[in-house]
């Protein structure tokens, strides 16, 4: 673990993803992971279980938050849910990465704490699904267009496999945007099965590519201990010198 970040019982760059059904099955995972992770992705399945509640919960814990519910809209819905979200005190929102959503969230979260990230291409499609829904562009291609855009929108960074975070954090630092920020789920512990994602890697390659957080779910909350599963990944990160 670099010198640079502090002494703590976990990562501060792996998020868990509470991919479950009910805010009370995320209580219990929380309460046996402890502090072997500081940071936590609130998605859609728990939005549509008093998500936001147990997000408040979290924050008050010390806990950082993901609200990762990648809006889409138009604009000047997506800059009012992103200017209420804002008031919430969680840390990472979601947006689809198109030009006018993120500018519309940008302004509706500027002069808060919330960061907005552009969902580029989800980490569970493969250049024969952009095909089939009818793009010319291979996936790294619309990754890359999709950064260059999230820059100009103004948001805080992307969300991106971590096949593509190389390139993203090199065009983040052409554009002098050395604070920008690339979240990559599809992020798999060594030896971990795939399940459904199509463009994967393990902790410590996706942080090498560039990557500033690693979303993991089921390697946690799926382990027949969740605790002992996030301190290993945190082990395995911990022992690659330079990440």
């Amino acid at each position: 673990m670099s010198a640079d970040r502090p002494n703590r019982p976990f990562d501060p760059r792996v998020i868990c993803a509470l991919d479950v059904p009910t805010t009370d099955e995320a209580r219990a995972l929380v309460e046996w992971i402890g502090d072997a992770v500081g940071f936590y992705k609130v998605g859609l399945q728990l939005f549509a279980s008093d998500g936001m509640a147990l997000a408040r919960e979290l924050k008050a814990s010390g806990a950082q938050v993901f609200l990762d519910w990648k809006l889409h809209d138009i604009g000047a819905t997506v800059e009012k849910a992103a200017a209420v979200l804002a008031n919430a005190g969680c840390d990472l929102l979601t947006v689809h990465a198109r030009p006018q959503v993120m500018a519309a969230a940008a302004r509706g979260a500027a002069g808060s704490d919330l960061k907005i990230l552009g969902v580029t291409v989800l980490t569970s499609l493969t250049d024969d699904d952009l095909r089939a829904d009818d793009h010319s562009l291979s996936t790294a291609e619309l990754v890359e267009l999709r950064v260059r855009q999230a820059l100009e929108a103004g948001v805080h960074g992307v969300v991106s496999s971590p096949h593509e975070a190389g390139r993203a954090r090199q065009i983040a630092a052409e554009a002098g945007r050395g604070d920008f920020l690339i979240v990559t789920p599809g992020v798999r512990p060594a030896g971990a099965a795939m399940d459904d994602q199509a463009r994967a890697a393990t902790p410590a390659s996706a942080l090498e590519a560039g990557a500033t957080h690693l979303v993991i779910g089921r390697p946690i909350t799926a382990a027949s201990d969740p605790r002992a599963a996030a301190q290993a990944i945190t082990q395995e990160i911990a022992l690659v010198a330079g990440v």
